[in-house]
């Protein structure tokens, strides 16, 4: 069976990220849907502290982007792809300081800067990025300045959005052209919604708090006339597109979160919908979760109605998706128990987000396997195959399904809360193991609850073959 190792240059990805201001127990919150293939395997793995007798070489497979790297490496969680043949976009993690890091949300760029400023097609690229920049951080803030470095001297590739947390900060770093970009912390009351736009708006270049960008890019846009508005700095204007397939595409996803994280109802294709925005509640991690996994519900754009208005939009989240992940670094425990890495394997909608330990060292087995074609070891897979059983029949099957998923999170954050405090109780020369182990019997939980559900909706799916025929009881 031949099969085709070409991904797309760029995932078209819906991104959240929280001030610990914002949500319930203190938190700084950041995840997103990697969107790319409907059938593409991901895996993940933990990376261990190394350290090197000298610098290390970062050679692209995607494109070729290299450079050098530090010689002394942080321990990193991450999810790859199933086959480094076309790079190994290892997308999300955190490394052991409790620095989070998300990459890519991809964007467009107008072609007024690209004409100015091309993307460089062997610079950095979402496959590399977050294997040469989060291994080698200690803080949100480091993690901005050094791809920030990186994109000012090599270029990049495509336009991104990159998401950084920390116990303290929230950041989200957007490139705009081939080296010129811009990042913003998030304040710590807000939240921020990101779907495939450039989404900064205006820059405060005297406030280098809440504001990072490249050393001469007021120079760049000034010096070429960019700003449509030179009363201002508006990144998005000034960098960003403003097109009809933004308003179908990526603006609905914008709306959707601020309706449902702040109650307010705007347009949902309008191209002026805010970056920040504060909630009308203090919000949590299931919030996150629960917006990643959305899809207009209870709207008449929700593409599991059958109305004319269902499949107008783009929804959040959508068979394309590879992994959905919510990185969640709460304040109030040590540091290898506070970080917590959530991942949903496939679509959000139809998975359950496990949450794994910053302190654990390995992955489970069925976390680490799985390729084209199906393989039903795999986690990917099995998750993957319980969404495929369910979309002939969300009818019949959709509400036993998401019955069982509340059930399966009930579990889950049951057995999270007796670990965080038996977690409290072990040797510090233990606790590795013990937060493995803890990771590992969660994971189990909702693959076992999985694979019975994926049973019951096999047994119950052999009597809607189209081949069916309704017999008179008196033949």
């Amino acid at each position: 069976m031949e099969l085709n190792y070409n991904k797309n240059n760029l995932s078209a990805c819906t991104s959240i990220l929280i001030g610990k201001k914002a949500t319930i127990d203190g938190s700084t919150i950041i995840g997103r849907n990697e969107d790319a293939m409907a059938s593409w395997p991901k895996h993940f793995v933990i990376h261990e502290h190394k350290e090197f007798d000298e610098n290390q070489r970062y050679i692209s497979k995607d494109n070729g982007f290299q450079m050098d790297l530090p010689k002394v490496r942080f321990k990193y969680s991450a999810t790859p792809e199933w086959t480094d043949k076309s790079g190994l976009f290892e997308e999300d993690g955190i490394n052991e300081l409790g620095i989070a890091m998300s990459a890519t949300e991809s964007a467009y760029s107008n072609q007024r800067v690209l004409g100015a400023d091309p993307l460089v097609k062997d610079g950095i690229g979402e496959e590399s990025m977050l294997t040469v920049v989060l291994p080698y951080i200690r803080s949100a803030r480091e993690g901005v300045e050094r791809l920030g470095e990186i994109i000012s001297e090599h270029g990049t590739s495509e336009t991104n959005g990159v998401l950084f947390s920390d116990k303290d900060e929230v950041w989200y770093f957007e490139s705009g052209s081939g080296h010129y970009w811009v990042a913003q912390r998030i304040p710590d009351d807000s939240y921020a919604v990101v779907a495939n736009q450039l989404a900064i708006q205006e820059i405060d270049f005297d406030d280098s708090d809440n504001f990072m960008y490249h050393s001469e890019i007021q120079k760049f846009v000034s010096e070429n006339n960019f700003n449509p508005y030179p009363e201002t700095f508006n990144f998005r204007k000034v960098f960003g597109t403003q097109e009809f397939s933004d308003e179908i595409y990526s603006t609905p996803r914008v709306w959707w979160g601020h309706k449902f994280l702040s109650g307010v109802n705007s347009n949902p294709e309008s191209e002026d919908l805010p970056f920040i925005m504060k909630p009308n509640r203090l919000l949590s991690v299931d919030d996150a979760q629960e917006y990643l996994a959305s899809h207009f519900q209870k709207t008449e754009f929700d593409p599991l109605n059958e109305g004319s208005q269902s499949k107008r939009y783009r929804p959040i989240s959508l068979a394309k998706t590879q992994e959905s992940h919510v990185l969640q670094i709460r304040p109030n425990l040590p540091l290898e128990v506070g970080a917590i890495h959530w991942l949903a394997m496939g679509v959000a909608s139809q998975s359950i987000f496990v949450p794994f330990y910053m302190g654990i060292n390995d992955t489970p087995e069925e976390y680490k396997i799985g390729e084209l074609p199906y393989d039903g070891k795999s986690a990917y897979w099995t998750y993957k195959l319980a969404g495929v059983l369910l979309d002939g029949h969300y009818k019949e099957f959709g509400k036993d399904f998401q019955a069982k998923q509340k059930d399966i999170n009930i579990t889950l954050r049951n057995m999270l809360n007796k670990y965080d405090k038996e977690s409290l109780e072990i040797p510090e020369e233990k606790l590795s193991d013990f937060l493995t182990d803890s990771s590992n019997q969660m994971a189990k939980l909702s693959l076992d609850s999985y694979k019975e559900l994926i049973a019951k909706l096999i047994t119950e799916s052999t009597d809607f073959s189209p081949l069916n025929f309704k017999t008179d009881l008196n033949l």
